[in-house]
């Protein structure tokens, strides 16, 4: 006979949130998803509502089902969620053909998408170390502007 040894289960700490056949591009989506990466769930919603893409309704949509799984699941607090992972792949694409002039036909294409987002509740990791250094910084500040003043700089119209 066989003994089955039952391990220990942890507290689940992340939470998933999967979209799958989403129609818009890949690369509209993931303009969107750069945004969120590495922020809490607080901040997300702010930037998703302010934001003038289509892309952010259907993000936007994913975010607080991941914090309603996360909230129902865990029983954790949404001040306490964070974005920990956020992917957009690309989905299947419709193909049909438009009739135009002549007997001739124009085909269409429209791309479909998969948005995954993944919550960490940060109140149960002890190890949490500062999700925003998982952001890439953008561009660094190597050189500061210096703004002369162009009527007293001395130049050819100074002189009379």
């Amino acid at each position: 006979m066989l003994k089955i040894k039952k391990k220990k289960t942890e507290k689940k700490k992340e939470v998933y949130a999967l979209g799958q056949h989403i129609s818009m591009s890949a690369d509209k989506a993931r303009r969107v998803i750069d945004q969120i990466r590495g922020r809490s769930y607080e901040e997300t919603l702010m930037i998703l509502e302010l934001m003038p893409y289509r892309a952010c309704y259907p993000i936007f949509k994913l975010v607080s089902s991941a914090a309603a799984n996360a909230s129902y699941n865990m029983a954790s607090n949404e001040a306490n969620l964070v974005i920990s992972k956020a992917e957009v792949n690309k989905g299947t694409t419709i193909k049909k053909f438009k009739p135009r002039a002549r007997g001739r036909s124009y085909p269409i294409k429209k791309s479909t998408c998969h948005i995954t987002i993944v919550m960490k509740d940060i109140s149960l990791d002890d190890k949490y170390v500062e999700i925003d250094s998982l952001k890439k910084p953008r561009w660094k500040n190597k050189h500061t502007a210096v703004y002369r003043d162009m009527y007293s700089s001395g130049g050819i119209w100074d002189k009379k």
